[in-house]
C-alpha cells in the first residue's frame, strides 16, 4: 500500500510511504495503524481514498486491492 498526504495537509511527514499490510486487514485497523505513526490527536481527521472514493472501514485491504 502507497500512502501520500495532500500537499496542503497539515500533519507531520510519514517515517515511510509504503506499507506491506495483510489482505484481511481492514480499513479501519490500518486506519488506527497510520493515525499511530503520524502521532495525529483524536479530534483531527484522517481520510483515506481509493480511487477518489472513500472506502468502508469495514472493506478489507485485499478487497480495495481487486
Amino acid at each position: 500500500v502507497i500512502v501520500e498526504k495532500a500537499p496542503k495537509a497539515k500533519i507531520s511527514d510519514l517515517d515511510k510511504q509504503k506499507y506491506l499490510v495483510p489482505s484481511d486487514l481492514t480499513v479501519g485497523q490500518f486506519y488506527f495503524l497510520i493515525r499511530k505513526r503520524i502521532h495525529l490527536r483524536p479530534e483531527d481527521a484522517l481520510f483515506f481514498f481509493v480511487n477518489n472514493i472513500i472506502p468502508p472501514t469495514s472493506a478489507t485491504m485485499g478487497s480495495l486491492y481487486q
